[in-house]
This record gives C-alpha cells, sequence and structure tokens, in this order.
C-alpha cells in the first residue's frame, strides 16, 4: 500500500532517489495538477540506472552518444514507474521538480509551479505495462487524497500543457484504462 509521509512530502516504501534538480514552489502555491511523462534512456531502451544519473546531474556523456546531447539537461520529476511498477520518488512533492518546462494549463503558464510529474519508463508507441498502470492508479489516487483538486480534469500528459514541444505519454498510453484503473483504487 502507498502512503505519504505526515508532510506528505515522500511516499513511504518506495526508493528515494534525491535530485539537485529542484526548488521552492511559489508563496502558497501546492499541487492542482498532476502530468503524466514517458522517458527512456537511451531513447527506446529501457532498464539501468540512466534515468536516475539525469535526473541527479550525474549522467555520464561517454556512456551513449544521445548523453552528450542532453548531459546540460537539469530535469526532475517527482517519481518515475519502471517497466517492472517499481516506484523512484526524485523530489518531494511539496517542492517543484523541473519536468514541465515551458508548458501552459487553462491559460496558467510555469506548470512546474503548480503540479506534480510522474514519469513512466517508456516511449511513445510502445505500450506500457500492466504494473505501471497499477502503480500510476495507486499512487494518483494517494495524490488526489492529499490534494483532491486534482481531479480527473486536472490529469495531463506532458503532450496536453506542452502540445508543440512534447508528444509523451505518446499514443501508446491508454487513458481510459488508467481512469478505469484509478476509479476501483
Amino acid at each position: 500500500m502507498l502512503t505519504l509521509d505526515a508532510d506528505g512530502a515522500w511516499l513511504q516504501g518506495v526508493r528515494h532517489c534525491p535530485s539537485p534538480h529542484c526548488d521552492a514552489r511559489p508563496a502558497e502555491m501546492t499541487p492542482e495538477l498532476l502530468v503524466i511523462h514517458g522517458i527512456s534512456l537511451p531513447p527506446n531502451q529501457f532498464g539501468g540506472g540512466y534515468i536516475d544519473a539525469l535526473f541527479q546531474g550525474r549522467l555520464n556523456p561517454d556512456d551513449h552518444p544521445f548523453f552528450a546531447e542532453i548531459q546540460h539537461l537539469r530535469v526532475s520529476a517527482h517519481a518515475l514507474i519502471r517497466r517492472d511498477g517499481e516506484i523512484v520518488q526524485y523530489v518531494s512533492f511539496l517542492q517543484r521538480a523541473w519536468h514541465a518546462g515551458v508548458s501552459q494549463f487553462q491559460d496558467r503558464s510555469q506548470c512546474n509551479d503548480f503540479s506534480i510529474g510522474i514519469e513512466l519508463e517508456g516511449c511513445d508507441d510502445v505500450p506500457y505495462t500492466e504494473a505501471q498502470y497499477q502503480q500510476l492508479a495507486r499512487l494518483s489516487h494517494v495524490l488526489q487524497q492529499r490534494w483532491p483538486v486534482i481531479t480527473q480534469e486536472r490529469i495531463v500528459g506532458h503532450c496536453h500543457i506542452a502540445p508543440t514541444r512534447k508528444t509523451d505519454p505518446g499514443e501508446a498510453f491508454e487513458w481510459e484504462k488508467y481512469f478505469s484503473l484509478m476509479a476501483k483504487a
């Protein structure tokens, strides 16, 4: 069972891998939006510690040609759900993770200020796993209990808040399946 600590900052019973790529939310700002992403490093490959390394600022550019292109990025997400369903948390939910970039939701820009970013290990055109859907539904339920303003209408993909830049979680992500599982969580 997933639970948050007393402050609502960190999940209990998951691996914590703190990222330096975060900062304080603006004063009085709390999570109001859940953004779902997809990530694979190297592109279209799964497993290994490269996502952790990226979010911790220690990606070795010599490990893959693509890494030389992205090693300068200072990005993070609040959490990642790996292919096997493992959840890794990088940033406190009370802090601002650097996941959305230039973004807009309902005429509000700077989505990082008021959102939680969840990465799914995957890519746009490869089906996500059953374990990922189950864990995402559980995690979403926990977050909704803590921040009830995060209704289904306030759960979006990166593609929805940055449509000219991003396509994730991609066409392989089954929104109806995810929302159905959430209703049962």
